[in-house]
């Protein structure tokens, strides 16, 4: 398996570059990873489809949330219809149904959540994701975060003097607990010590949490993608998310839970944009490298403007996600 790659002798790609027929291969591997060229790109287009379909055994390999680009194709247009009535949530069911965790994980889940979410009126998930080509200080981000989450009402202001004294012997009427998850742990930090010292307006206790912060993501490790794995699917107990542009833990996370987040604008010079963040269209995932293929031109195209239901991303202009 490790030897496939793009370029392999029996790739898609490589049988198209010879000329010969797919169809009649005794299996053949699909390269759909980022860096697929314009012969791998043709796996979306209806023509190779109907040759793949004589194909015994086809082995692909992917990085993306490729999904939307089988919406192109015109042969599986009435079943993924009669499948999904609701192309907006798709990724919501599928990995509702596909995503099944191990005792491990579920264990992990269990634990935080009856420890934090279980006896809470309202469940907020915030998760934060920084990216080296999208520098941001600490501080400017946390400000990024407070200024979206309560201009939207997701987290209520902290009370001035007044207020503060007039609320003193009053009991909350509403329990919020919010969730944070990320990498680091200064942000959850910040928000704890914000409501824990002033308190919020409209009588609402706000409990902060954050199961892990282990300042670097660590792929490769067992451990590390389980906690991974356990905190996406707690996202997916909240009733209000707000997420990073571009995350792919982002999507996972608001996905599950079937919401449209809060997306935090990327920074711009360093700095937070004006709209700290914007309400996504679609609970779908942004596949980052959509083919842009165009199949009867056997050349270039733009595949957010080939059909109704696949558009462009919000957060990620180059890539495309179903809508409704």
């Amino acid at each position: 398996m490790e030897q496939l790659n793009l370029g392999h002798h029996e790739s898609l790609g490589s049988v198209l570059r010879r000329g010969e027929d797919p169809g009649v291969a005794p299996w053949l591997y699909a390269h759909l990873v980022n860096n697929y060229d314009a012969q791998e790109k043709q796996f979306f287009c209806d023509d190779v489809q109907a040759q793949l379909r004589r194909v015994p055994w086809l082995v692909f390999h992917s990085d993306n949330y490729f999904l939307p680009a089988l919406f192109l194709i015109p042969r599986y247009e009435r079943e993924l219809a009669r499948m999904f009535p609701r192309r907006d949530s798709v990724f919501h069911h599928l990995g509702r149904y596909l995503f099944h965790p191990s005792n491990t994980v579920w264990s992990m889940v269990m634990r935080d959540h009856d420890e934090y979410f279980a006896r809470a009126d309202e469940r907020v998930g915030i998760q934060v994701r920084t990216f080296s080509w999208a520098p941001i200080s600490t501080d400017e981000l946390y400000g990024q975060i407070l200024n979206c989450s309560q201009r939207e009402d997701i987290l209520p202001a902290v009370p001035s003097v007044g207020e503060l004294a007039a609320n003193a012997d009053g009991q909350p009427a509403k329990q919020k607990a919010v969730l944070v998850v990320s990498l680091h742990g200064e942000y959850s930090e910040k928000l704890r010590d914000l409501y824990q010292k002033n308190g919020s307006t409209g009588r609402e206790a706000v409990s902060v949490y954050q199961p892990t912060h282990l300042g670097a993501q660590r792929s490769g490790e067992k451990e590390h993608n389980q906690q991974a794995f356990a905190e996406m699917v707690l996202l997916g107990f909240s009733d209000a998310v707000v997420t990073s542009a571009v995350s792919t833990f982002g999507y996972v996370g608001h996905g599950l839970a079937g919401l449209r987040p809060w997306v935090l604008g990327s920074p711009v010079d360093g700095k937070a944009p004006n709209t700290p963040c914007r309400r996504a269209t679609s609970i779908e995932p942004c596949f980052h490298s959509p083919p842009n293929y165009e199949c009867r031109a056997k050349g270039d195209g733009d595949t957010g403007r080939m059909v109704r239901h696949v558009r462009h991303c919000g957060d990620f202009p180059q890539g495309v996600q179903l809508v409704e």
